[in-house]
This record gives structure tokens, C-alpha cells and sequence, in this order.
């Protein structure tokens, strides 16, 4: 039992969408204890089983077609579902036996936060981020500040010494963050995502500084030949008007700001 919760969490850090099933009675002869358990994700069976064979086989069905329904967003697909199984009459084996089983998808839907640079207002705001159920990854030509970065399985730390690459990267439904050195590496991120703006428009995009380098940045989209309403595209200065300069304070802001567009557009 210790080591199927241990594929469990291994699954859950992972974000990856995962079915439990569990045999939770039985009747006459088969070939699995009641309470036997199997972990199955898209790629198939991942961890244990419920009886092999026939039984495992309708099992792996049924998790797959759980699987598929929430890949595909219906609105009517189950979370849970109990199943009867007659060996003989529903699977042609020569048992007489039936189980039951129950099954449980288990889908993470972690909000996915991109954050370019790891300097002093990036680390406070992730450690404020890690506790939330997001899936983080902070970008920086620098490993020595990645390093000082916190251990936690929803972040990921790349070092990469040409940032602007890594746009192309950014899933479609992140938030993305530029704290990196200054204006003169900000600004070609910025503008590289808003190259690709039409294919992949963001559900946020801030940046941090002064309204001088919001004054800048508004300048760098106009002389890029951007349309004027990308102006309104990047949150600059980032966070909500609270607190002070300080690093933690920011930080406290500026995830404030990210729950409160995220709530937005959850409910739209």
C-alpha cells in the first residue's frame, strides 16, 4: 500500500492525469483480494493491478475512456464511476466470480506560471508561489541565482543564457512574468512575445519596474510596429498598488494581481 501512495504522489507532482482503480468487492472465485489497486495514465498501466488479464484489460478500457473524456474537456465526463463485472457473462472466463470496481480520475489542473529572471523580487514572489497549486518555471542566464531558488516539485529552474529562445517554449495558457536585469533584457522578450502574440495570445504578461520603464516599453512596442492596443497587453508596472518597495512586499503584490487576473478569466 506505501509504495502505490508513493506512485501516487509521483503522478501528482508530475501534473499528470492519472485513474485509480480499485476492486472494492468480489464474489465467488477471482483472481485478485478485494482492496487490489492499479494506476493507469494515457501511456497504459503505470503502477499495480486488479487481477490481470481479462479483468485488467476492462479496467485499462474503462480508465482510458475516463482519460479521453477529460483530454477532450466534455462536459459530462465522470470523476468516479463503480463498475460490475460478471467473469463469465461479461468477459467469457471460465470463473464464476464477479468484482466491482471502483474508479477515481485524478486530473491536475495546475495554473502554469512562466517568471524570466531569479533576482531578489523573483525569489520572494516564488517563494510565495510554490505554496499555491501552480506549476513554475523561473528562467536566467545565471545558475548561481537559480541555486538560490527553493527545492519544491511545481518549479523548475532553467538556465539558459538566451532567453529570448525560450518564448517560443511558453504554453499558451501561462502567465508570464519578466523580472530579469533591466529594461535592455526585458524588452526583447517582450517584444519576441509579441511576435507570436496572434498565435498565442497570454492570459497575462507583466513586467517589473518604475512608470519610467513602463514609459519605455510602451515607446520599444510602438517603434516595433505593434498595433497601439498591445500597449494594454503587459501589466508594467506589475502588481497591485500595495505596500512598499521592498522584495517581499512586491512579491505580495505582484501574486495578488496574478490570483486576481486568474480569477478573471476562470470566470469569463
Amino acid at each position: 500500500m506505501f509504495e502505490y501512495y508513493t506512485q501516487v504522489n509521483n503522478l501528482l507532482a508530475e501534473g499528470e492525469p492519472f485513474v485509480s482503480a480499485t476492486m472494492v468487492d468480489s464474489i465467488g472465485s477471482v483472481p485478485q483480494n478485494n482492496g487490489s489497486k492499479m494506476l493507469v495514465t494515457a501511456e497504459g498501466l503505470y503502477f499495480g493491478t486488479v487481477g490481470g488479464g481479462k479483468i485488467e484489460n476492462r479496467a485499462l478500457e474503462i480508465s482510458r475512456e475516463m482519460l479521453e473524456a477529460h483530454k477532450n474537456n466534455k462536459s459530462d465526463s465522470e470523476v468516479t464511476r463503480l463498475v460490475k463485472v460478471n467473469l463469465n457473462q461479461d468477459l467469457g472466463m471460465t470463473c464464476g466470480g464477479s468484482v466491482t470496481l471502483y474508479f477515481e480520475i485524478f486530473a491536475p489542473d495546475r495554473w502554469n506560471i512562466i517568471i524570466f529572471g531569479a533576482g531578489h523580487c523573483s525569489q520572494a514572489l516564488i517563494e510565495n508561489l510554490v505554496r499555491l497549486n501552480c506549476r513554475i518555471t523561473c528562467i536566467d542566464p545565471r545558475q548561481v541565482w537559480l541555486d538560490r531558488l527553493p527545492h519544491s516539485f511545481n518549479l523548475e529552474k532553467i538556465c539558459i543564457a538566451d532567453m529570448v529562445s525560450y518564448v517560443s517554449k511558453i504554453p499558451k495558457d501561462a502567465y508570464v512574468i519578466l523580472m530579469t536585469m533591466g529594461h535592455s533584457s526585458d524588452s526583447p522578450i517582450m517584444l519576441e512575445i509579441f511576435k507570436q502574440w496572434k498565435e498565442r495570445p497570454l492570459p497575462y504578461l507583466g513586467a517589473i519596474g518604475s512608470k519610467a520603464k513602463a514609459a519605455r516599453l510602451m515607446q520599444d512596442i510602438e517603434q516595433a510596429g505593434f498595433p497601439e492596443e498591445y500597449k494594454q497587453r503587459i501589466f508594467c508596472p506589475i502588481g497591485l498598488q500595495v505596500g512598499n518597495n521592498s522584495p517581499q512586499e512586491i512579491a505580495i503584490s505582484v501574486a495578488a494581481q496574478l490570483l486576481s487576473e486568474r480569477d478573471k478569466t476562470a470566470n469569463k
